[in-house]
């Protein structure tokens, strides 16, 4: 019961830190509105690339953080919106809207 408490807590006091980073970036916002419509399945970064019209490195940037144009502590995966996987035995990346991601598009859907 308790950790219900903490990890509601924890939540409630990250989304703002969310929702700032989505609205400082576009290809953020697509990134996540992709993977919550084909929720529950995951994607690879091409594939996201494709959709969100961007460059897979932009993806990568976005989703994990890269140099300076990407913050690591802003990244969907340490925002802890996204998370990713592996394709079975291959080293293909997969990567899938979380639970919390799912929360925070609903939440900013509702705001339009």
């Amino acid at each position: 019961m308790q950790e219900d408490t903490l990890k509601m807590s924890s939540l409630d006091m990250r989304r703002p830190m969310v929702v700032r980073a989505l609205r400082r970036s576009k290809i953020r916002q697509k990134i996540v509105e992709y993977l919550f419509d084909i929720s529950p399945s995951g994607s690879y970064t091409s594939e996201i690339a494709y959709h969100t019209k961007t460059t897979p490195t932009n993806v990568i940037g976005a989703m994990r953080g890269m140099g300076t144009r990407y913050k690591r502590d802003e990244s969907l995966i340490s925002l802890d919106i996204i998370e990713q996987m592996q394709s079975g035995n291959e080293d293909i990346k997969l990567y899938r809207i979380t639970d919390f991601g799912k929360e925070v598009i609903g939440f900013l859907k509702e705001r339009r």
